[in-house]
């Protein structure tokens, strides 16, 4: 079992920034594969972001492309989502979810391959 905690929402303006955390605890062999979700009121869950175990390999969904950033500190068992510029459509819960594998895009944006799940986070952006 893997074990997620997200913290680092809150409301800010438009243009703003927040930085997202998800720590990791439990059997963290099973989180070599880490993604972001997001899920707006009345909307489907949406991939944002995915990253592997050694960063080299990375995903980020073409909404935020140029705006958000994935980042690990493995010796923190943390991952963390810098989103700059932020949007009002950038409003939801933020979850975050881990994987044994870290495989194709195909792969990582799909919620349902990933088996562990944090308790989400609210980001608010006003405009």
């Amino acid at each position: 079992q893997v074990q997620l905690v997200e913290s680092g929402g809150g409301l800010v303006q438009a243009g703003g920034s927040l930085r997202l955390s998800c720590a990791a605890s439990g059997r963290t062999s099973s989180s070599h594969g880490m993604g972001w979700f997001r899920q707006a009121p009345g909307k489907e869950r949406e991939f944002v972001a995915a990253i592997s175990r050694s960063g080299g390999g990375s995903y980020l969904a073409d909404s935020v492309k140029a705006r958000f950033t994935i980042s690990r500190d493995n010796a923190k068992n943390t991952v963390y989502l810098q989103m700059n510029s932020l949007k009002p459509e950038d409003t939801a819960i933020y979850y975050c979810a881990a994987r044994s594998f870290f495989e194709s895009f195909q792969a990582m944006n799909v919620p349902a391959r990933y088996p562990y799940w944090g308790q989400g986070t609210q980001v608010t952006v006003s405009s």
